[in-house]
């Protein structure tokens, strides 16, 4: 459930970002604040997908986790 509202958070905001980057003069705190969910979005994705390089590392130091 959580990870459903975080979806619909993270789209709204880019719809409302897209909406506000198309008016003549854009609000630069909302456009700052859009960047800033949509980077915290990117972060919490990138949490979770494991690095390749990691089971590399290990195989070239010879120890294992």
């Amino acid at each position: 459930m959580k990870q459903f509202l975080y979806i619909l958070m993270f789209a709204a905001v880019g719809i409302f970002a897209m909406i506000e980057q198309s008016k003549p003069a854009p609000n630069r705190f909302i456009m700052i604040g859009a960047m800033a969910v949509f980077m915290f979005g990117l972060f919490k994705l990138m949490k979770k997908i494991p690095s390749k390089n990691d089971g590399e590392n290990e195989e070239e130091n010879g120890t294992e986790i």
